[in-house]
């Protein structure tokens, strides 16, 4: 099968620039003015002159304060006080703008039309501020009670023939009480459908971190980050995706640490950076040096490079016992015979092939390693989105067993999770693969009898629905049609189903590919002030590195017909089960007795209300930190898997997706990509000088990309613009969502079941 753009409608991401695209190389620290003027310029288009600066102050405070709805770094361990970034500061305006959308707009605009408008153009709107059900007589939302429309909710789920014809998805905003509400919800109905956006980015952590030391997170806190010897940051864009890392590469640079980057391309962060709450630095304009060494993999190489530090290692230990910890590796670990069997039989030759990375550039890193004490390891989506995802982040493990960098201070893998929450949505039950342990707490402790069924995940929810096999989506947060792959078939799929459910904050594309009954539910953000009737409520989030702390809102609501998503999901729930014996009204008027009863259930959560609001939270207990390892042997298992090849055929490039520095997920804030250079457009591939002149192909020149699915069928974007960047010759780099109908939806990775987002194989021509 083929598809070309003439058959794909609503594709237009970014808002519709009026200036003339412009490609000017960024050479600036990271952070530091630039964010300064960036943010001034979103409070000053928001209207937020005022509730910004009081927003900044209270985000990320202990307990006192309201979480960033953005990424999911650590807040700082000494009370910073401004403990704030740029992308942090937009994502807060942006939920907290003036603007609203409610039944006059939706009177004004039919579907058809909204489905025309740019995605910026339909969240630039503004809130949503009260329910809406679609009315396909005049193709438009019309308003609906609340009660009615947990009413056709709950009929709808009560009439199906299988409760696993439905799904409920999750984004990593909701906070831990809803979470838990939700899997409860969910379960009691009688499914396990519960995929989520972490099935589209750290599956494969969690399973390489599972399979390896017996825990699905990272073993290391903040504190570790401040002791550490040597940092690795592997596909990560850490000034974009988690800017307040800058401040500890900053300080790890201070105090004579080494930072090395591994990553396709020298991302601003890998350079210098100065930090904003650093008033000396930033009135000095003093940048800091945030990189000892940056090492350009070729997309999905970066398993070559680290079997090649650890044969590097190895190689060393012939001569010098100490390059690794004989003592660790007896103790606490298995396999470790073979996989150093495997490393010697692994070539230099195919190292330097697969990686693009000379051998001696992999020597320095190793060599960066071995003087090293305490190492920390930290990745992204750079190495998870690949076929050989879960392997990758496997043998980033098994180089920290070889140095015994784990159950120390200063040491340890740290997964860099994106989405503010989206590891607390796995912690508190949302998992489509629950284990029995879990299920057998849960029916005790709420008198259920939960599915022992394994249920559906993010790309098989879509499977099912494109099947006919499932006839209703509930999606908690998000923008669901936008975030998924290969955009055709999900948008075929949700209008497939009987009745799609948004629980959103503000428009966006996924309100408008619904299926033949469709609601928006709109609930509070983040920043808003939660009163039910035990009084003003707090919820708890969990980040990247497993604390978890209480979030209160600060703000009036935008509308007071809002919901909060704990409400909102109480209310569904007792709609489609009317005789349950679940308290869901009790719960929903002090999430205190949330707490209490996720205490009894989660493993680590134990008196959790008072924990909470302990200063900074509490820390879930890691069993791998205290060398307590529950794998099949007891131990830390080394991995064995062989290299994949990830060289392109010739004629082939490999294109990876990403973000811009103006978006955070789906949303998009302008056309701008400072960082690297871009304004004014995002419908761009950054490409290798050399492959554009092989191609024939002039900068800014229109050109033709197809990609090429394991299943025969190939996918088109036509009319994208060439920019040339310094990436290795075989690899390409573009935007999501635009990029996403590249990628079909059987181009997931067989170890995590993640669609392999970083490595769609193409070739791009010239535009005819």
């Amino acid at each position: 099968m083929s598809a070309s753009d003439g058959e794909r409608p609503e594709l237009r991401v970014g808002p519709v620039s009026t200036g003339e695209p412009q490609f000017d190389p960024y050479h600036h620290p990271a952070a530091g003015w630039g964010a300064a003027k960036s943010v001034t310029n979103v409070l000053v288009r928001e209207g937020a002159l005022v509730d910004g600066p009081r927003a900044v102050m209270k985000m990320n405070h202990e307990n006192t304060g309201f979480d960033c709805p953005g990424c999911a770094w650590p807040d700082d361990t000494k009370g910073l006080k401004l403990d704030i970034c740029e992308n942090g500061i937009k994502h807060v305006t942006w939920e907290m703008t003036r603007k609203r959308v409610g039944r006059e707009f939706f009177a004004a605009h039919t579907v058809s039309e909204l489905s025309g408008w740019s995605d910026f153009a339909l969240e630039d709107q503004g809130r949503l501020t009260e329910p809406m059900v679609y009315d396909p007589g005049t193709d438009r939302y019309v308003p609906i009670s609340w009660k009615d429309a947990f009413e056709l909710v709950g009929r709808t789920l009560r009439e199906l023939d299988d409760p696993n014809q439905a799904a409920y998805y999750t984004s990593g905003r909701l906070g831990n009480e809803a979470t838990f509400l939700y899997q409860l919800m969910a379960r009691e109905l009688g499914t396990n459908n519960l995929p989520d956006c972490s099935n589209m980015c750290h599956e494969a952590s969690g399973r390489a971190l599972q399979a390896s030391l017996g825990t699905g997170k990272g073993t290391v806190d903040l504190k570790d980050w401040e002791a550490t010897d040597a940092l690795f940051i592997i596909g990560v864009n850490v000034a974009s995706n988690a800017p307040r890392m800058l401040t500890s590469l900053v300080k790890a640079q201070h105090r004579g640490a080494q930072i090395v980057h591994i990553n396709p391309i020298v991302e601003a962060a890998a350079r210098r950076a100065i930090v904003p709450h650093d008033f000396m630095d930033m009135a000095l304009f003093k940048s800091t040096r945030t990189s000892t060494l940056n090492l350009q993999v070729r997309i999905g190489g970066d398993m070559a490079l680290i079997r090649g530090i650890a044969k590097a290692v190895l190689e060393q230990s012939h001569s010098d016992p100490k390059a690794l910890d004989g003592e660790f590796i007896e103790r606490h670990t298995a396999g470790f015979d073979e996989y150093k069997a495997l490393c010697e039989a692994t070539s230099w030759e195919e190292i330097e092939r697969q990686s693009a990375i000379s051998r001696a550039d992999i020597l320095k890193a190793a060599r960066i390693y071995r003087d090293a004490d305490r190492s920390i390891f930290s990745w992204c989506l750079g190495v998870t989105q690949h076929e050989q995802g879960v392997s990758a982040a496997r043998e980033i493990i098994n180089l920290l067993l070889l140095r015994g960098n784990l159950g120390r201070e200063g040491a340890g893998p740290s997964p860099v999770r994106g989405h503010s929450n989206v590891q607390g949505n796995r912690t508190c039950g949302i998992d489509h693969r629950p284990t029995e342990e879990f299920l057998d707490r849960l029916a005790a402790v709420c008198g259920i009898d939960p599915p022992r069924k394994h249920g559906l995940d993010t790309v098989g929810t879509l499977q099912a629905m494109h099947r006919g096999d499932l006839k209703v989506f509930i999606g908690m947060g998000g923008n669901f049609a936008l975030a998924v792959p290969d955009s055709p078939h999900t948008y075929e799929a949700l209008r497939g189903c009987d009745l799609t459910v948004q629980v959103s904050t503000k428009l966006n594309r996924s309100h408008l590919v619904h299926g033949r009954q469709a609601l928006i539910l709109p609930c509070l953000g983040r920043t808003e002030k939660d009163h039910q009737r035990g009084g003003l409520q707090s919820t708890s989030v969990e980040d990247s590195m497993s604390m978890v702390h209480l979030s209160v809102g600060m703000k009036k609501p935008a509308s007071p017909h809002l919901l909060s998503e704990p409400a909102i999901i109480a209310g569904m729930a007792r709609a489609a089960l009317p005789g349950s014996t679940t308290p869901w009204e009790w719960y929903i008027e002090d999430y205190d007795r949330i707490r209490d009863t996720m205490a009894r259930v989660l493993d680590g959560f134990e008196d959790f209300n008072r924990r909470v609001r302990l200063p900074l939270g509490f820390r879930i207990k890691q069993p791998a930190r205290e060398l307590v390892f529950l794998t099949p042997s007891g131990r830390a298992e080394f991995s064995h898997a062989p290299l994949p090849d990830v060289v392109p055929q010739p004629g082939m490039l490999a294109l990876g997706t990403m973000r811009s520095h103006d978006q955070w997920n789906t949303t998009i804030y302008s056309d701008n990509d400072r960082y690297r250079g871009i304004r004014n457009l995002r419908e761009l591939v950054f490409m290798n000088r050399d492959d554009m002149r092989e191609r024939g192909i002039e900068e800014f020149a229109p050109v033709d990309i197809t990609a090429f699915a394991r299943d025969g069928s190939t996918r088109s974007r036509n009319g994208f613009l060439a920019i040339p960047y310094d990436i290795p010759r075989g690899n390409a780099l573009g935007y999501m969502p635009e990029m996403n109908v590249l990628l079909a939806l059987c181009d997931y990775s067989t170890e995590s079941d993640q669609p392999i987002m970083k490595h769609l194989k193409v070739t791009i021509t010239a535009a005819t």
